[in-house]
């Protein structure tokens, strides 16, 4: 599989596409402007403590306050409020952790009253972007990502990627980790590490390292809400996690972005003059790649995905149902339980796209279409958890229940990406209401007649959508030639395929219109 990043540059931030065998699988928007990211390191203040929630509210100066658990203040939280004290009273403390004594964990079943008190200023993370009325979700179980390692400061642990299998491979990491480490300092072993030599490694840790000295500056002498630093910017992060030689290209239409780009290829030691285009056309990156198309076909409510089967896809605040539908797909009578088998299998490829595609969080329930054989079931359910391993998202995915109906638990971070493909209905002038079939017919056949009876018109033509135009030259006698007999008038027929199905014109010899 090739994989491809295509980054375009406007106004108000940057559109990045993910492509996997020309297929757009992952779609990002970072806006320049964004007040919160995850990643990106606050100094807040306890506004309120909510014992009922076991958690607090902190002043961010942004519109709604950040919202920390007791979970999420972490077990180190005391160690981080007395190094956080001991930084903005003592700007000269060195952010090395050397010399820095350990306070007593926390227990998980504690009381968040008993940890934190209102007006306390806090060193805190972001971990969720603002969606819809709440606030940030965030943490002062603080840790930095980089492309090997993630440190994490007042810890000690050393922990390995469960997507390392190889136990030599863990022992290495391990064992290379702990020699380069600083003392108070934690690191998780990320999965790409896996066969990356000493240096690569140690130079890695080296940039965490600058980060959080950068990151203990800041915190010296920030004020409450301002941002001391931020983590990697949304393309940095997603080109951090994802870089590889399974990419063939990646191109934008921006030269700061190019050189940007650049410098963060080298440093992951690929090939960037080989896999790097500052693309110059002047048709728009996006369209010339074709992106724009995918985009306008993957985000609408019905999705296509085989042979005329389609998913519906609605989304709530709360949760995001998939249904998958058969369309006009043919059943063989014979055969129909492998034949619902083939098109929910074919749906679970499209699944997955879609929920990377879109970004959902949260809970996801899915409907497939009704099967009756359990071992159909099971292996339904393992093709899912198969195409979902790609995912980077963290989630879980429960059996299918006697309804067929499958729930995914999928990490939310950010607000689901919704993107308008739809425009106002010319038929209803976006009220949501327009004339049935049978009024629409029914004032057009009166139309006709007052034109004909009352008005003495001799020759006029409708000209409408074409299954209006159907209706009435169907049947034998038609309605038209009905009409012929009766009135000795004939209806003259002007089908329009672009004509929405409750708008018409009728018009007089003289090409006037006479009614509509």
């Amino acid at each position: 599989m090739s994989n491809e990043l295509v980054i375009q540059k406007n106004s108000s931030g940057l559109e990045i596409a993910l492509l996997s065998d020309k297929s757009l699988t992952e779609f990002h928007r970072e806006q320049f402007d964004a007040p919160f990211q995850v990643g990106d390191f606050y100094l807040g203040k306890v506004r309120k403590i909510s014992p009922s929630l076991n958690a607090a509210f902190v002043d961010l100066k942004a519109e709604k306050d950040g919202f920390l658990t007791y979970f999420d203040l972490g077990p180190n939280i005391k160690s981080v409020q007395k190094f956080t004290k001991l930084v903005r009273e003592n700007h000269k403390l060195p952010s090395d952790l050397d010399d820095f004594t350990f306070e007593e964990q926390t227990v998980k079943t504690g009381k968040i009253g008993q940890t934190v008190r209102s007006g306390e200023l806090l060193l805190v993370q972001v971990i969720k972007e603002p969606i819809a009325n709440k606030g940030p979700k965030i943490t002062c179980d603080i840790s930095i990502p980089g492309r090997y390692f993630i440190l994490v400061p007042f810890s000690k642990s050393i922990s390995v990627s469960r997507k390392i299998g190889n136990a030599k491979e863990k022992s290495r990491l391990k064992d290379i980790a702990s020699s380069i480490k600083p003392r108070n300092f934690g690191v998780i072993i990320r999965t790409v590490s896996e066969g990356v030599a000493l240096e690569e490694l140690d130079r890695d840790l080296r940039d965490l390292l600058k980060k959080w000295d950068d990151l203990v500056i800041g915190l010296r002498n920030a004020k409450v809400g301002e941002r001391i630093t931020d983590n990697d910017n949304r393309l940095d992060g997603l080109l951090r996690d994802i870089l590889n030689d399974s990419f063939s290209q990646i191109s934008t239409d921006d030269p700061e972005v190019f050189a940007s780009l650049k410098t963060t290829v080298d440093r992951y030691k690929l090939d960037s003059q080989k896999i790097l285009k500052l693309y110059q056309g002047k048709v728009p990156i996006f369209d010339q790649y074709g992106i724009n198309k995918q985009i306008k076909n993957s985000f609408g409510k019905n999705v296509p995905f085989s042979g005329g089967a389609y998913l519906v896809i609605e989304h709530t605040e709360a949760l995001h149902v998939i249904d998958v539908n058969s369309g006009n797909t043919s059943f063989d009578p014979q055969n129909r339980e492998e034949n619902v088998f083939k098109i929910n299998s074919e749906a679970v490829a499209e699944i997955s796209r879609q929920v990377r595609l879109r970004d959902m969080g949260g809970i996801i329930v899915i409907d497939f279409i009704d099967m009756k054989d359990p071992k159909k079931k099971a292996a339904l359910h393992q093709l899912l958890r198969d195409a979902m391993n790609k995912d980077r998202a963290k989630h879980t995915i429960l059996p299918m229940s006697k309804f067929g109906l499958v729930q995914i638990t999928r990490e939310r971070v950010r607000p689901a990406l919704e993107i308008a493909n739809t425009e106002l209905c010319s038929s209803c002038m976006g009220t949501g209401r327009a004339d049935s079939s049978v009024q629409l017919l029914n004032k057009i056949e009166n139309e006709i007649l007052y034109l004909w009876e009352q008005l003495n018109q001799k020759t006029i033509t409708l000209k409408a959508n074409p299954l209006v135009i159907q209706y009435f030259k169907s049947g034998f006698p038609s309605i038209r030639w009905k009409w012929y007999i009766k009135y000795k008038k004939w209806l003259h027929l002007e089908a329009d395929k672009h004509s929405p199905l409750t708008s018409y014109m009728i018009v007089n010899s003289d090409k006037q219109p006479v009614s509509h």
